[in-house]
């Protein structure tokens, strides 16, 4: 009898486990459809409601067009709508928003370059942007990125774009600002500078590169929004022996889009001819042993503080598509120094020719 109650125990156990793992099992699919509700109705309203900003901004701009042209009749009426707005509708139709609204009408006219992906506070921040290249670059990669509207406020303040065109001629630039970052070779994935204002690292406090690799890595997410489209996370300090004797490559990405690994070595001081030598090796050693049949040629990229053009220019070969040195900023620069510094390196180049 004993044992057929302790039988019967271990089968009720059995039971209600299953049961407890049926519940909980069927709690996760419902909340799953409820959180997928959700996120369907905040599209729809933020869809709906951006288009309604938009038919409000053609209203207002038309009767300012066609009503009286003393000065001042525009903010009248605008003061004059959001009175009565705000009374039946709420807090959000200030005279400022109403501002916002006719600005979003003048600014995108054309109702098909509107982004269902986007909302109301991802336009409030494109319509500070007064370069219509620029302006439409980051609607494009937000839209194809996915960006939160934090994502894109710090892009847009790191310079993404005139960091991007600097290198470029017109026509480059104006198909950046019409299909976005496309990734097409090894020279379009690399920047230069890279900005690493996120790691809150000051430019005249003394660190190591071991500091600064770890600050990458507690940094990760903020790294790869600032690396690009398409990266994901390898390996730090990975290990590669030759002949007995072991070399560290600091950081290990893959590229999905452009199927290659990118190594990155990081430089707290002046580039040397050593440093470009090393990567060499390094690329080399992962094209050989670790580059899959139908994954294109490995990419090295050196971050350093202090770039010198000329010894990368004549330490990597003229048809160099694999070797990239960049400068890292720890703060976030204004277009005037990235102008200054595109005009020194160009100054340089010149006269070497």
């Amino acid at each position: 009898m004993g044992v057929e109650r302790k039988g019967q125990h271990k089968l009720s156990e059995t039971a209600k486990r299953m049961t407890k793992e049926a519940n909980s099992s069927l709690y996760n699919q419902i909340r799953q459809i409820l959180l997928d509700a959700q996120n369907t109705v905040a599209h729809t309203i933020n869809l709906v409601m951006v288009q309604a900003y938009f038919e409000i901004g053609r209203l207002i701009v038309e009767e300012e067009q066609h009503g009286e042209t003393r000065a001042g009749y525009g903010e009248e009426t605008l003061v004059t709508l959001s009175r009565r707005l705000r009374a039946e509708f709420g807090r959000g139709y200030s005279v400022r928003n109403l501002r916002n609204m006719r600005t979003f009408y003048v600014t995108f006219k054309n109702r098909q370059t509107l982004s269902a992906k986007l909302s109301w506070s991802h336009y409030i921040l494109l319509m500070r942007l007064d370069d219509e290249h620029a302006r439409n670059f980051y609607l494009k990669e937000s839209e194809a990125e996915n960006w939160s509207v934090r994502e894109l406020d710090r892009q847009i303040n790191s310079l993404l774009f005139e960091r991007l065109a600097l290198s470029r001629d017109k026509a480059e630039v104006k198909a950046l600002a019409e299909k976005g970052h496309i990734l097409e070779s090894p020279r379009d994935l690399v920047k230069d500078p890279y900005v690493l204002e996120f790691l809150g690292l000051q430019e005249q406090v003394v660190y190591t590169e071991k500091e600064l690799e770890t600050a990458l890595i507690d940094n990760l997410q903020s790294f790869l929004l600032e690396l690009g489209k398409g990266f994901s996370f390898v390996s730090r300090q990975k290990r590669i022996t030759l002949d007995a004797e072991h070399f560290y490559i600091d950081l290990v990405f893959y590229n999905r889009l452009l199927h290659c690994f990118v190594l990155i070595d990081l430089k707290i001081g002046k580039l040397t001819h050593q440093d470009l030598g090393q990567m060499q090796m390094y690329v080399n050693y992962y094209d050989r042993e670790v580059r899959g049949k139908d994954e294109e040629r490995t990419i090295g990229i050196i971050l350093c503080h202090d770039k010198k053009e000329t010894i990368a220019r004549y330490t990597l070969p003229e048809n160099n598509t694999q070797i990239f040195a960049s400068k890292y900023k720890l703060y976030l620069p204004t277009e005037d120094e990235l102008i200054r510094e595109v005009d020194q390196v160009a100054k340089r180049l010149e006269g070497m020719e």
